[in-house]
């Protein structure tokens, strides 16, 4: 009798260590934090924003949007590389703001391209130039004459020290041998407000920050940093049909912290898929002057590699 209790005691103990073990969640059960590493009202927080609105549809829960800003994009880059392996923190990673912290050797930031898990490259958003309606300057040849007469007296706005309107105006200098009075900024909209204050000349930015703006007429964009105009703005020359061999862009993308387990980063790159692959996607994007550019997983980090890779030949990091 004895021994038989003694066997039920151990089967019951083992049912219980069984059976009492939780079971992984399947992901999404709840709420997603998606991190955008700049200020509200620019081109990552446009992009971010629509994302969210088809991601809570086609997932069930709500995706919040959360702005944390400042140490050049790496307070919210770091803080997704530092989040939980749970797909319940994502977030934009920018290319090419991304590398100088890593890069550049006065940086030193602990973290790199492997700190992530690179979902979904979303959206590459070109460069341009752009001044007030009222400049006296009406073309880039009007401004770059500007500029050689009175070096390093005109100013231009820019989203951040490395970052992708930096990094475009510092080619742009070595290749035309100009010189401008730099401002650096945390946010697009930030630099916006400056221009149209007539705080600076120029601003420095993306289609997506101002093809409403220059089809009201409030600004003049001078010309695109791309192979071929935008749809957006198909009467703004490029640079390289002004004779500036330039080509820069914004792109950004969908990223989770490295080691995010194979199940939940397919199972979230397939949510993804079906958001960006819907026709209310692509027509919002449309209107909000984004143009769509859709890698997925490994051929996306084939692609951020190529670019940074780029950017070391380009600044001898």
């Amino acid at each position: 009798m004895k021994k038989r209790v003694l066997g039920d005691l151990l089967f019951l103990c083992l049912f219980v260590v069984l059976f009492a073990v939780p079971v992984q969640a399947d992901w999404p059960e709840k709420p997603v934090k998606l991190i955008v590493a700049y200020g509200a009202g620019g081109g990552s927080d446009i992009t971010a924003r629509l994302l969210a609105q088809g991601l809570e549809k086609v997932i069930g829960q709500p995706v919040v949007v959360v702005n944390m800003t400042g140490g050049a994009g790496w307070v919210g880059w770091g803080a997704i590389a530092g989040a939980k392996t749970d797909g319940y923190t994502i977030g934009y990673i920018n290319v090419p703001n991304l590398f100088a912290g890593y890069l550049d050797s006065r940086i030193k930031r602990s973290e790199n391209l492997g700190s992530f898990t690179l979902i979904m490259n979303h959206i590459t958003d070109p460069c341009v130039w752009a001044v007030r309606a009222d400049s006296p300057y009406k073309t880039l040849a009007d401004l770059m004459g500007a500029i050689r007469k009175s070096p390093g007296q005109l100013s231009i706005a820019v989203h951040g020290n490395g970052g992708d309107d930096h990094l475009a105006y510092l080619d742009m200098e070595r290749k035309a041998g100009i010189k401008m009075k730099v401002v650096h900024n945390n946010s697009t909209a930030i630099s916006r407000a400056q221009l149209l204050g007539g705080h600076v000349d120029v601003l420095a930015a993306n289609v997506c920050e101002v093809f409403q703006q220059h089809q009201s007429g409030e600004l003049i964009v001078l010309g695109v940093m791309a192979d071929r105009r935008s749809p957006f703005l198909p009467d703004v020359p490029t640079f390289r049909e002004l004779g500036y061999d330039l080509a820069w862009a914004s792109t950004r993308g969908i990223a989770a912290p490295a080691g995010l387990p194979d199940r939940i980063a397919a199972r979230l790159s397939d949510a993804l898929a079906r958001v960006i692959e819907s026709s209310e996607h692509r027509a919002k994007a449309g209107q909000l002057g984004l143009t769509l550019d859709v890698v997925y997983g490994a051929k996306y980090r084939e692609m951020v590699q190529r670019e940074e890779q780029h950017i070391k030949t380009l600044m001898g990091w």
